[in-house]
């Protein structure tokens, strides 16, 4: 027997050493050959080295044939699965692991397996089950607690996994690559309970930039401008090509009346992504901020070339205008926007208004008309609409919409007596 033992193994050593010297074929074949004679423990072994070496479909064939011997044995039939699972058949890997007995010392590893594999069908309470069957027969698994909170986290329910990731917090930091206060830190913030979820992102002292953006975003609910603006100029130093971060960084200065020191943040971030049009609106909003009115319109032309119906950006480039007076320059934009395929009832109205200051009464006519086709529920459309009728001599037309105003204000009595004038003079 021990004569047996050594010539086995020295078969099976002799066949990993010629795989790692890149002997594939020769290496598998004297498995192969040594297969016909094997133990069932060697057959086993056997079918590890498949696995190991990426041969599944041998490695299965291998563990199947010992199944037939052994159809209970439950080391066999998990790594089978895990074959099943790694080949993305589910179905086969959850059929066998259910023929796993209560009493059989794998059945605990088997309730694991089985979890992951229904979670991943989307079948989650059945997975939380057999997670919750796992904590009865381990209770002190950090694992499975692990698992739990997981899958609670993957699933929306954050207050739920809190108690499951702060039982492993004492034992581990990170399971799996997943830092587990990074976990607390988020499902706190998910749960509205910002100012939990702040204490474990700066206890985390983390330099990973996706932390430290949601680090910021979660003191920015806090209103903690000041912990937000510090954290991402700390991404940035990090990683200068984490685009998402600029503009929100920006923002926070903006809000904190850091508008110097906003602007060339934004700047480097349009250098970075120059086909953010949210990047150039703001860009616009800061250079107005400080007077400088031609920068201003630079970059809000360039955030509508990016997207020409950006009603934001249009329609504060045309306040621009309004303050300037420049109302042919509203005219012209409003009018490509809408050549180029933009529609809104809101161009509509600023177009009739331009219009008018124009003197370009009938195009004026026009564009109120087309506008109220959308905006009748729009009750300062509606006064201004009627008394550009009423100055037009479109009488009848000024009074219907005026008294479609006063059904929405009803106590502006200036307007109501207005219309009462009107229609005494109409009767004339």
């Amino acid at each position: 027997m021990i004569e047996r033992v050594c010539i086995s193994m020295n078969s099976i050593e002799k066949a990993i050493q010629q795989m790692n010297n890149g002997q594939v074929e020769e290496a598998l074949e004297i498995l192969k050959e040594y297969d016909i004679t094997a133990t069932d423990d060697e057959k086993f072994m056997i079918a590890d080295l498949y696995y190991e070496w990426g041969f599944l479909e041998q490695a299965i064939v291998q563990l199947k044939g010992l199944l037939e011997a052994y159809p209970q044995e439950g080391q066999i039939i998990t790594n089978l699965a895990e074959m099943y699972v790694e080949l993305e058949k589910d179905d086969l890997a959850i059929d066998l692991l259910n023929q796993i007995e209560k009493k059989d010392p794998f059945y605990l590893e088997t309730l694991l397996q089985l979890a992951d594999l229904y979670q991943a069908q989307g079948l989650f309470e059945v997975s939380e089950q057999k997670l919750l069957e796992a904590k009865q027969i381990a209770p002190d698994e950090k694992i499975i607690d692990f698992a739990l909170g997981e899958l609670l986290f993957s699933i929306g329910q954050y207050s739920r996994a809190i108690p499951f990731y702060e039982k492993i917090v004492p034992t581990f930091t990170e399971i799996n690559s997943i830092v587990i206060n990074e976990r607390l830190a988020e499902s706190h913030a998910l749960t509205g309970f910002y100012e939990k979820a702040l204490a474990y992102y700066k206890e985390l002292n983390s330099e990973n930039p996706d932390t430290l953006f949601k680090y910021g975003f979660t003191a920015l609910q806090q209103d903690r401008n000041d912990i937000a603006i510090h954290v991402w100029k700390k991404l940035i130093e990090i990683d200068p090509y984490y685009h998402t971060v600029y503009q929100e960084l920006a923002y926070a200065m903006k809000e904190e009346g850091l508008i110097e020191e906003a602007f060339p943040v934004v700047k480097q971030g349009l250098a970075i992504d120059e086909f953010n049009k949210e990047l150039f609106y703001l860009a616009g909003e800061l250079a107005l901020l400080q007077q400088e009115r031609e920068e201003a319109i630079h970059y809000l032309e360039e955030a509508i070339a990016l997207d020409i119906d950006y009603q934001e950006a249009i329609l504060l480039l045309v306040s621009i205008y309004k303050e300037e007076q420049k109302h042919s320059k509203i005219i012209d934009v409003i009018t490509n926007v809408i050549q180029d395929g933009a529609s809104d009832p809101i161009y509509d109205w600023e177009l009739a208004r331009a219009y008018q200051e124009e003197e370009m009464y009938k195009e004026a006519l026009q564009s109120f008309n087309k506008a109220s086709d959308h905006l009748s529920h729009d009750s300062d459309f509606l006064k201004e609409y009627g008394y550009f009728l009423t100055e037009e001599g479109l009488i009848s037309d000024a009074i219907k919409m005026l008294e479609k105003y006063i059904v929405h204000e009803p106590l502006d009595e200036e307007t109501i007596a207005f219309v009462e004038r009107l229609k005494f003079s109409n009767t004339e």
